[in-house]
């Protein structure tokens, strides 16, 4: 699949080395365009485009940056319609222990409002740059899960065949409202990881019995 990753961040990075290793064709931008050369170097087959380039030939496109610059950053690739966008922004206080947004509203629905046309999906925000950089399997058969929220089909298809294909399990969280639930579930994560000491190699998952 030809997915373009936007951010040059710990996600983003983590992000393209796993879509790499799971043999996608890999684009990787950023605003600063020397960051993502950077990553794309360590990478082989991995492109960096500039912003205005970078959508092209995507199928899908990664926001892999803070919440306040997710806007922005998809605006800068060109033509997002009926493209599938996985969103995996947090919508964070500045000292990652709140959110700003909820209950009437998500980070992914308020980034929707602005992109009208894209297929936009919630995933991926509740796991760790740590735990991405590494793959979905945390090697004792255990698999990391990736909570998917949309409203499209085809968006929920394509982003539980990008997770899957990186060894990740995959749960439907139904539509895109249900981002309202998935973000403070991060957020969570996020106190647990950071507040509470548990550190980054935690991923909430859902059990149920056979």
């Amino acid at each position: 699949m030809k997915i373009t990753v936007i951010g040059a961040g710990n996600m983003g990075a983590a992000f393209v080395k796993q879509l790499s290793l799971a043999g996608h064709q890999v684009t990787v931008t950023a605003r600063e365009i020397a960051k993502a050369e950077s990553i794309a170097t360590a990478h082989p087959g991995v492109n960096a485009a500039s912003p205005a380039l970078a959508a092209d030939q995507a199928e899908v496109v990664i926001v892999a940056t803070p919440y306040e610059e997710a806007v922005n950053a998809l605006q800068s690739v060109g033509d997002l319609q009926d493209k599938v966008v996985i969103d995996i922004t947090n919508p964070l206080t500045p000292n990652y222990m709140g959110l700003t947004i909820g209950h009437e509203t998500s980070a992914a629905e308020e980034i929707a409002k602005v992109l009208p046309g894209v297929n936009l999906v919630k995933a991926f925000n509740t796991v760790f740059a740590q735990v991405l950089a590494e793959g979905g399997d945390f090697g004792d058969g255990r698999k990391v899960t990736v909570f998917i929220a949309g409203d499209s089909d085809d968006g929920k298809d394509k982003a539980r065949a990008v997770a899957e294909s990186m060894g990740f399990a995959t749960i439907d969280a139904g539509g895109l409202k249900n981002a309202r639930y998935l973000e403070p579930l991060a957020g969570l994560n996020i106190y647990l990881g950071y507040g509470a000491g548990l550190g980054t190699h935690i991923a909430p998952t859902w059990m149920q019995d056979a």
